[in-house]
């Protein structure tokens, strides 16, 4: 049996939609697809609206940290096959070497840790985040990407950056 595809999702802080976005595609795609997170200048920390909206999806927010790219680029790092951004910052960023070339795309999305006010105001931001993010990874799941050209496969993952919500 050959191994899952390999995700990680970038962006700056890696507190917010990296964090979401891993939880969706290794939750969704679980069996297809290993997903991992990281950011460029990690906060250190989950946003305390990530974690909440992970616990209301029922997901276990132990694993979940705040991490740098730099973990995924040494030799013992885990293989990455497609390395998505997800906020603007990151994508004009230098991204670092990955082994093995990994395919590239850009799902830009607002940031939610921007919206100031209640927690509940807060909550409603992440869980805008988290439909726009599983949306994507649903047409994502929906593909057999595991099969397809490199080409047809950069192109599906252009389109579904564009998907409603992109920033």
């Amino acid at each position: 049996m050959t191994r899952p595809f390999s995700v990680l999702v970038l962006c700056t802080g890696n507190s917010a939609r990296s964090i979401l976005g891993e939880a969706i595609l290794g939750t969704l795609g679980q069996g297809r697809i290993v997903s991992y997170s990281a950011g460029s200048k990690p906060k250190g920390v989950p946003h305390p609206g990530a974690l909440r909206l992970l616990q209301r999806k029922g997901i276990d927010t132990a694993a979940f940290r705040s991490k740098s790219w730099n973990e995924f680029t040494g030799a013992d790092a885990p293989p990455i096959d497609l390395a998505i951004t997800v906020c603007g910052n990151a994508a004009g960023e230098a991204c670092p070497v990955f082994m093995g070339a990994p395919l590239k795309a850009h799902w830009g999305l607002p940031d939610p840790v921007d919206i100031e006010g209640s927690d509940a105001e807060v909550d409603v931001a992440f869980e805008q985040t988290w439909r726009w993010l599983e949306m994507r990874v649903q047409a994502l799941l929906a593909l057999p990407f595991e099969t397809m050209e490199r080409a047809e496969l950069l192109k599906e993952l252009a389109r579904i950056g564009q998907m409603e919500g992109a920033a």
